[in-house]
């Protein structure tokens, strides 16, 4: 039998670590740069005269459209591969970004912005969480934090370096410089990518955890078996609530603080604290659910954000905002990282790439939905106040959801030829 014995790399060392690297860098770059549109607001309000609702439309949309790409990408990820994806949206995101010197009317930023750019970014996040996944067992949530948290560090410092591009050029040079960057440093970090151990002949040796593994291998739900559960619509609409209020804040967070007052720079400041704040977020919550179940972490961040949102609404000076931005970044920063972590302990591995790209899209869907309302709100009140207290109500939902939330017992029985 000697001869059918299967032989194991085991190096010094594990090239997960490097994954994690790699995927860290694509985050800052990628979602890390999407999610500071809010500096950009006031400089495309005023060269075209737009009304908030109509500047945040342009950001829903590309919410929207970037999470249906998700799906795609993340299906595609579970099939061909991370590489190859991660590489074709790259070359989409350059290619919208550096467009934008350009634009001369609505349609065309809607165009580059809400397609392009959306369906390059959707790339970004699936592909990478659930390949993670793969690569760690026992490290799993703070791996996914510490990847995830790339998001946070970029929103921490790339706020004030993106101002200063637009204080010395203007948003339009700002937007190639961008596109440019990302292409030369993702497209090298892609060349790192490998999608799991078998890959490499390798096994997660290290990571392995026989509860946590016997756990996955029981629960490997394929994509239709999930979907036939409540916990799956549970969880989406969890992720719903929290789109809602998170892309509500980071678009309208700069808007509401230059208007009671504070200066872009300043404005720019909180919104920096939320990303550095959000990322110890990221790596704590992510290593307090390796310790615990994934649903605790969950009730954890949401109630964290419920607590931010209540001091939001009276917060009217830059003191106050500071202190929003410490306890609502590391909620959300929390609840950010365990998407990939629900779907795995809920559901296996299997399907994982689509299932996490399905929660992105519900999380994209509430996030489509936030900014722009909020924005029209405040067209008509000319006060957030209403916006904040919508987002508010979304994260108690989420919490009396979560709280609810039981892991699913026998798989449903499935007619697969459908």
């Amino acid at each position: 039998m000697r001869g059918f014995t299967h032989k194991v790399n085991i190096p010094k060392f594990y090239y997960g670590y490097v994954i994690v690297i790699v995927f860290f860098i694509m985050m800052v770059l990628g979602w890390g740069m999407f999610y500071i549109y809010g500096v950009f607001f006031r400089p495309l309000m005023e060269e075209f005269d737009w009304t908030r609702a109509i500047t945040s439309g342009a950001f829903s949309m590309s919410v929207l459209v970037s999470g249906i790409i998700g799906i795609i990408a993340g299906r595609l990820s579970d099939t061909i591969g991370p590489k190859k994806v991660i590489i074709f949206c790259t070359c989409l995101l350059t290619l919208g970004y550096g467009l934008m010197i350009f634009v001369q009317s609505t349609w065309q930023f809607y165009f580059l912005y809400g397609i392009i750019i959306a369906s390059g970014v959707g790339g970004f996040w699936a592909p990478q969480v659930s390949t993670v996944a793969r690569w760690f067992v026992k490290r799993r949530g703070i791996m996914t934090g510490i990847v995830s948290g790339g998001i946070s560090f970029g929103t921490l410092v790339l706020p004030l370096i993106v101002t200063r591009l637009i204080d010395v050029f203007n948003w339009r040079m700002t937007y190639l410089i961008i596109g440019i960057a990302i292409f030369v440093i993702v497209m090298a970090a892609a060349q790192f990518v490998k999608s799991s151990p078998p890959k490499m002949s390798l096994l997660p040796i290290r990571e392995i955890n026989n509860e946590i593994q016997s756990r996955t291998r029981i629960l490997n739900f394929s994509f239709q078996e999930a979907v036939h559960t409540v916990q799956f619509w549970m969880v989406t609409l969890i992720y719903v609530c929290f789109g809602i209020t998170q892309l509500t804040v980071v678009v309208h967070l700069v808007p509401y603080a230059t208007g009671i007052g504070i200066s872009s720079l300043g404005a720019a400041g909180v919104l920096s604290v939320i990303g550095g704040i959000s990322l110890a977020g990221r790596i704590i919550i992510g290593l307090v659910s390796d310790k615990l179940r994934v649903k605790t972490s969950t009730i954890l961040s949401l109630g964290l954000m419920i607590v931010s949102l209540l001091w939001l609404l009276q917060a009217d000076s830059l003191w106050k905002l500071y202190i929003f931005a410490v306890v609502f970044g590391f909620g959300y920063g929390g609840l950010s990282c365990l998407q990939s972590l629900i779907a795995a302990e809920l559901f296996g591995l299997i399907s994982l790439g689509v299932i996490t790209g399905i929660f992105s899209l519900s999380f994209n869907i509430g996030g489509a939905i936030g900014p722009v309302i909020a924005g029209h709100i405040f067209d008509i009140s000319d006060s957030y106040l209403w916006a904040f207290l919508a987002c508010l109500i979304s994260v108690i939902i989420a919490l009396a959801i979560c709280l609810s939330l039981k892991p699913p017992g026998k798989k449903p029985q499935v007619d697969q030829s459908t």
